[in-house]
Formats: structure tokens, C-alpha cells, sequence
């Protein structure tokens, strides 16, 4: 990822080498090419007054625009391409006692919110066959590393991956990353956990489709001198009656330390020490235009689950929370609502609520959590703002005990892709 202090330019000059690509249309690389322009507006205030907190409220509001360019492949037996990536984000509204919402950097001895920020990332491709190895900038969304895109900014990873599909129904993945950039900033950082940095995380797995109701995954990964990991997943989709659906995620994971470094965790259990197993799943229940979830997970043994970057691969990765600290069960209950059986098509409506306790930390034993979240969703279906989508959330959190700080929550979010080509 290219640090930029001037992000017009940098933006300017990957849609304008999009263009150039759009009129050379000769060979693969040109005719498969696809360029897009996404526009997100975002306003984003966190209110954690109602629990004393040092900053009483965090309020943003701010512009983002993220141009991507994929190209096709060279012809021949080996092809190449060249990816590209694009972001700027522009403030709005901030100050530095509103900071820390997620959606502005802000300088470490001023705590001044920058005015914007940008970064460009490219990614070389190669393809044999059916198999396509990229280096360079990279947004895996895999059980084991998964990128962020729920703030103004995607966030990043630097290295290389591997995705080989050679066998119908089969995907693998394999792969090390080493560098990671965050939501809000423009710098590639070291992979660490836990406030320990790692040189490295290495990754092999896959998927296998059985059927097209039934796939099995198991993956590995470690994060060099920190964590060992195995994962293994499924997910089945069934047809109980016509418009009755049942479908089953189920996700487990057995993480062990590498090496001999402890991580700087909350967690109150041998000085930091990660052995634990993590198994969560969801049952959902599709009936006509409504869907009925119900959730559960259990974190057992030593430490915080562990995982890179902001997103655990749990079906308790809520809006605010994501319920890994050491120790903690917790149980899910979730409903969504598609507004097109009433003659509403592009509007939704979700709402869930998940519970958490046996929460273990430095401080608290038996600690507990919980968080209420509602959507609602619309995205226009023709006429002059078709595409556009707004959405609107809302998010409660509670915890017990001095956990963290209680918050209260809204987000406005507007968003546009525009294709390019």
C-alpha cells in the first residue's frame, strides 16, 4: 500500500489509467477489465456518557471514495494481470474530543482529526489454468484473515496469496501475509495480536462443495512467534417446503501459542497465555420474506480468541462487540425482513440481540455483555437514484463490571457504486 499526503492525484490517476485501459479493448487483459467508483457517506456517533467515561461522545461525520481496477489476463498458457485499489477519505465534521470513531486517523500528540487521508495498492496477478497467484495488496475474506469494510475505508493486507480451483466443487487457499492496513490509516503496519508484533501469518486451506447444499472447510494459519490455528467450518442449505428453508453454519477453532513470546492480552488467565478452543454457529430459519436466526458460542481454555486485524470469524461479529474475551458464551437470537412481499422491493429490515457471560479479564471474573442492533435498509430500484442505498443502524452495548464503556449508538450510511467499465 502507497502512502499518499495528497489524495486527489493518487485517486485521479488510477480512474484515468482505468479509462486508458476501457479504450484499449484488444486483448484479455483489456476485454475482461472492470473499473468501479464507490462513494460512501458516513455519519457515525457513539455516546458513552450513560457509564462516566473520560470522552463523553464520539462523533464523525466524513466522505469516502474507493476506485478499484481489475484487470483480465495476458493470453498464453501463463497469464498476468495488474489489480488496483484507490481510497480517499475526506472529513466532513470532527474535532478531537468527538475523535475515535473509526472513520478519520487522528494525530498521536495533537489528537486532531485529519482533514483526509488516502492510499493506493496494487496487486500483480499470475494465472495457470485454474489456479491465480497475487502479490501485493490483498482483501482475503477467509475464516483465518478477513479484511473490514463496515467503516469509510476498506482495510488491507501486503503479501501473497494463492487460490487454486483445478478440481470442480474445490477451493484452496495459501498464502502469508505481512503487513497490515487498518480502516483508518494510510500506513502499512506490522501483523501483531494482542500488542505483539509478528514478522508474519501464514495460512493453507480450503473449501469443498459436496453438494450444492454441503460445504466442508478446514484451514490452518499461524502468526509467526505468537499463534497456531485450526479451523474447520460448515454450512448446509435445506429445502424443508415450498418457501421453508433451514440453514446450518456451524464453525470451530482450536488456537495454541507459537513460540515464546506471551501476548499483552485483558484476559485474567495465565499471564496471557492463548490455548483455547472457539466453537459458534447459527440455525436460520427462512419462511416466505422472513428469516428467524438463532445463535450460540463457547470460548473454553486459556485467552482471548485470536486472530488478525478486526474481524474474528464469528457469527457474534455484531456491530459494536465481538465477543471473544476469554471465557465467553454467549447465545444469539436474530430477525430479517424483506420488504418486497408487501411491494417494496429495496427495503430491509434486520434486528438482533446477543448475550454474552463468564467473561474473564485482568480485572473482572464473570463478567457480562450484551448488544441490541437494528438495520434498515433501502437501496433504490430505478429512476434517477438507482443504486443508491441508504442505511440506517442503531446499536446498544452493556457490559458488567467495568468491562468497557457502555454505548449507544447511530449510523447513517449512503452509498453509491458507480461502474466504470
Amino acid at each position: 500500500m502507497i502512502r499518499n499526503r495528497h489524495p486527489l492525484p493518487a485517486l485521479a490517476c488510477l480512474l484515468g489509467s482505468a479509462c486508458s485501459f476501457s479504450g484499449a479493448a484488444q486483448a484479455d487483459f483489456f476485454a475482461d477489465s472492470k473499473a468501479s467508483l464507490e462513494a460512501r457517506n458516513m455519519y457515525l456517533s457513539r455516546d458513552f456518557r450513560q457509564s462516566g467515561a473520560a470522552q463523553a461522545k464520539a462523533e464523525e461525520w466524513a466522505q469516502g471514495f474507493t476506485a478499484r481496477l481489475e484487470s483480465g489476463f495476458t493470453e498464453g498458457t501463463v497469464g498476468f494481470g495488474l489489480d488496483a485499489i484507490g481510497q480517499l477519505g475526506i472529513k466532513l465534521d470532527s474535532s478531537r474530543d468527538r475523535r475515535g470513531t473509526g472513520l478519520l486517523p487522528y494525530g498521536a500528540s495533537s489528537l486532531e482529526p485529519v482533514d483526509d487521508y488516502s492510499e493506493l495498492g496494487l496487486t500483480a496477478k499470475i494465472r495457470l489454468s485454474k489456479s491465480v497467484l497475487k502479490l501485493g495488496t490483498l482483501q482475503p475474506s477467509l475464516p483465518v484473515a478477513a479484511y473490514n469494510d463496515v467503516r469509510l475505508l476498506s482495510s488491507t493486507y501486503s503479501g501473497g496469496l494463492l487460490t487454486s480451483r483445478e478440481i470442480d466443487g474445490l477451493t484452496l487457499n495459501a498464502g502469508r501475509l505481512e503487513k497490515i492496513n487498518l480502516r483508518d490509516s494510510s500506513s502499512n503496519d506490522e501483523m501483531n495480536y494482542g500488542g505483539v508484533q509478528s514478522a508474519h501469518l501464514d495460512l493453507f486451506g480450503g473449501s469443498y462443495a459436496l453438494n450444492p447444499n454441503l460445504t466442508l472447510s478446514y484451514y490452518y494459519a499461524q502468526m509467526d512467534n505468537l499463534y497456531r490455528q485450526h479451523f474447520a467450518g460448515l454450512t448446509h442449505t435445506t429445502a424443508l417446503a415450498e418457501g421453508v428453508s433451514l440453514k446450518t453454519d456451524l464453525r470451530f477453532f482450536d488456537t495454541g501459542e507459537d513460540g515464546e513470546h506471551r501476548y499483552r492480552s485483558s484476559a485474567r488467565v495465565d499471564g496471557g497465555r492463548i490455548d483455547n478452543r472457539f466453537f459458534n454457529g447459527m440455525l436460520t430459519l427462512g419462511l416466505g420474506a422472513h428469516k428467524f436466526g438463532a445463535g450460540y458460542q463457547n470460548l473454553s481454555g486459556d485467552g482471548d480468541f485470536a486472530y488478525p486485524g478486526l474481524d474474528p470469524y464469528s457469527v457474534n461479529l455484531v456491530t459494536v462487540n465481538v465477543f471473544t474475551k476469554a471465557g465467553t458464551d454467549a447465545w444469539q437470537a436474530r430477525y430479517d425482513y424483506d420488504f418486497a412481499a408487501l411491494g417494496i422491493p429495496g427495503l430491509s429490515f434486520m434486528s438482533r440481540y446477543v448475550n454474552g457471560k463468564h467473561i474473564e479479564t485482568a480485572r473482572v471474573s464473570g463478567g457480562k455483555e450484551w448488544e441490541r442492533d437494528t438495520d434498515l435498509v433501502y437501496t433504490f430500484q430505478n429512476g434517477t437514484f438507482k443504486g443508491l442505498n441508504v442505511r440506517l443502524r442503531n446499536a446498544t452495548f452493556r457490559s458488567s463490571g467495568g468491562l468497557t464503556s457502555d454505548i449507544d449508538e447511530n449510523r447513517v450510511i449512503v452509498g453509491y457504486t458507480l461502474p466504470l467499465f
